[in-house]
C-alpha cells in the first residue's frame, strides 16, 4: 500500500498565505493605521472610532452589500483554487490567473503547473463541478498555448433561457452570402453561419429540434430573391410552408427526389461551363446561389428499392462534393446518420455539423465527428425538454453549444408570404 505524500509545513503555510493575501494585507494596514492614529488621539478614542466605523459599515445597506459581495467572491475564488489543486495535484496543479463572475456562474483563466495538462482538467471536470457545487464545468483550450485554458462554472444552464426572436424576422429581404443567425451560445452571443461554400448536416433524435434549426436557414434562403430553393420533404409537411416559394420540391416519393436532384446537377454543370468560359475557378460573392434542403434524409437513403436508393445517394454525393464552387449548398436533416443509414462516403463530405439531442455519445460523435464526446462535447447530455439546444461545428476550432431561435407556425406563414411577394416581383 502506497503511503500518501504530505506537503511540507512551509508549503502549506505559503499556500494558505497566498489564498488569504488580500485579507491579511487589509488587516495589517488597518492595524497600522489605528496604531498611527492612536499615537495622536489616544487608544480609547481609537477604539470608539473603530467600533463606530465598523457598526456603520455593517448597518448601512450599500456598504454591507459591497462587503458581502467582495468577501463572498474572495471565498469562491479560494474554493476554485482548492478545486484545481484537488483535480490535478501539485506540482501539475493549475494556477488561477484570472477570476470573474457573471449571472450564470464564474470564469477562470488557468495555466497548468509543471507536468500538468489541460487534458487532465478535462478528465476531472465532473469532480471540479462537484467540488464547486455547480451545474457543470466547460473547458475551452487556448487557441495558441497548450498550457492555458478557460474554465466556466455554470450554476444553471444558460440555454434554458429563451434565445429571443430571430434577428432576421423583420427583414424585407436577405442575402444568403451574409452569415445567417441561427441561435445564441452560452455567453449570450449571437451565432451566425456563412452557408456560401459550405454544406450542413443536422442530426438529432425525434423532437430534438431539427425543424427549429432548419426553419431559419430555409427562411433566410427564401427571402433572398436570387437564391434558388429546392426542397425534399421526407415528412411531406415539414417544409410545406415554403412550397409556393421554392423553385422545386419533392415529397416522400424517392423518384421525385431523384428528378429534382438531377435538375440541380444539370444546373451545377451549366455553371461550371460558364466558369470555364469566364476563366474562374468558383463563383464570385454576390452571384446567385442554390440551396438544396432535405428533411429526413434517412427516408430516401434507406429506400427499399436499391437502384433508386443508390441513384439518389450518387446524385446527392455529387452535389455535396462538387457543388460548393458552383454555388450549390446542401443542408440535410436526419436522425442518427450512422453508416448503416447514410453512406459514410456521403456523410463525411458535410463540412458543417449540427448535433441536437442524441441518446448516446456515439450517436453524437456520428454527427459531429469521432472523438468529441471524449472531450465532453456531446449532445447526449442535453435534457429532453431543451428543444433546439445542440452543438454546432462550423468555422470555430471546436463545436459551439447554442440554442436555436424558434419560428412559430405564424412566423413561418408571415415569412413565406413575404418571400413569395419578393419572388413574384422579379
Amino acid at each position: 500500500m502506497t503511503t500518501p505524500v504530505r506537503a511540507p509545513l512551509w508549503a502549506c503555510a505559503w499556500h494558505w498565505m497566498r489564498n488569504w493575501a488580500v485579507e491579511i494585507l487589509v488587516t495589517v494596514l488597518a492595524a497600522w493605521v489605528l496604531t498611527f492614529i492612536g499615537d495622536f488621539v489616544g487608544g480609547a478614542t481609537v477604539q470608539v472610532l473603530f467600533v463606530l466605523a465598523t457598526t456603520t459599515a455593517l448597518l448601512a445597506p450599500r456598504s454591507r452589500a459591497v462587503l458581502a459581495t467582495h468577501l463572498g467572491q474572495r471565498a469562491r475564488k479560494r474554493r476554485w483554487k482548492e478545486a484545481l489543486r484537488i483535480a490535478v495535484p501539485p506540482p501539475g496543479a493549475p494556477w488561477l490567473l484570472r477570476y470573474r463572475e457573471d449571472d450564470c456562474g464564474a470564469w477562470a483563466d488557468v495555466r497548468t503547473g509543471p507536468g500538468g495538462t489541460v487534458t487532465q482538467l478535462e478528465s476531472r471536470s465532473e469532480a471540479i463541478a462537484a467540488w464547486l457545487a455547480v451545474h457543470d464545468i466547460r473547458i475551452q483550450r487556448h487557441p495558441t498555448s497548450a498550457g492555458h485554458a478557460c474554465l466556466r462554472a455554470l450554476r444553471s444552464d444558460p440555454l434554458d433561457a429563451d434565445p429571443g426572436r430571430w434577428p432576421w424576422m423583420d427583414r424585407g429581404s436577405t442575402d444568403l452570402w451574409e452569415p445567417v443567425p441561427v441561435g445564441r451560445d452560452e455567453t449570450g452571443n449571437e451565432v451566425s453561419i456563412g452557408l456560401a461554400g459550405h454544406n450542413l448536416l443536422i442530426g438529432g433524435e425525434p423532437g430534438a429540434g431539427k425543424s427549429v434549426a432548419l426553419a431559419q436557414i430555409v427562411a433566410a434562403a427564401a427571402l433572398d430573391r436570387q437564391t434558388q430553393l429546392f426542397l425534399l420533404d421526407g415528412k411531406l409537411v415539414e417544409l410545406a410552408a415554403w412550397r409556393d416559394v421554392a423553385n422545386g420540391h419533392a415529397g416522400t416519393d424517392i423518384h421525385e427526389a431523384i428528378d429534382l436532384l438531377a435538375g440541380v446537377q444539370a444546373e451545377m454543370e451549366a455553371r461550371y461551363h460558364q466558369l470555364l468560359r469566364d476563366g474562374l475557378r468558383k463563383i464570385i460573392p454576390g452571384s446567385a446561389l442554390s440551396l438544396v434542403v432535405i428533411d429526413e434524409l434517412a427516408h430516401y437513403a434507406t429506400w427499399l428499392e436499391r437502384k433508386a436508393r443508390d441513384r439518389f445517394c450518387d446524385l446527392l454525393r455529387d452535389l455535396v462534393s462538387r457543388g460548393r464552387a458552383a454555388g450549390v449548398i446542401v443542408v440535410a436533416a436526419t436522425q442518427k446518420p450512422g453508416s448503416d443509414i447514410i453512406p459514410t462516403s456521403l456523410r463525411d463530405l458535410f463540412g458543417y455539423r449540427w448535433a441536437l439531442r442524441c441518446t448516446t455519445p456515439a450517436a453524437s460523435d456520428t454527427i459531429l465527428g469521432a472523438g468529441w464526446a471524449s472531450s465532453n462535447i456531446t449532445s447526449h447530455t442535453i435534457a429532453a425538454n431543451q428543444r433546439g439546444v445542440g452543438w454546432l461545428h462550423y468555422e470555430a476550432a471546436q463545436p459551439t453549444r447554442l440554442k436555436a431561435h424558434h419560428l412559430t407556425d405564424v412566423d413561418l406563414q408571415v415569412l413565406a408570404s413575404r418571400a413569395l411577394g419578393l419572388r413574384k416581383a422579379i
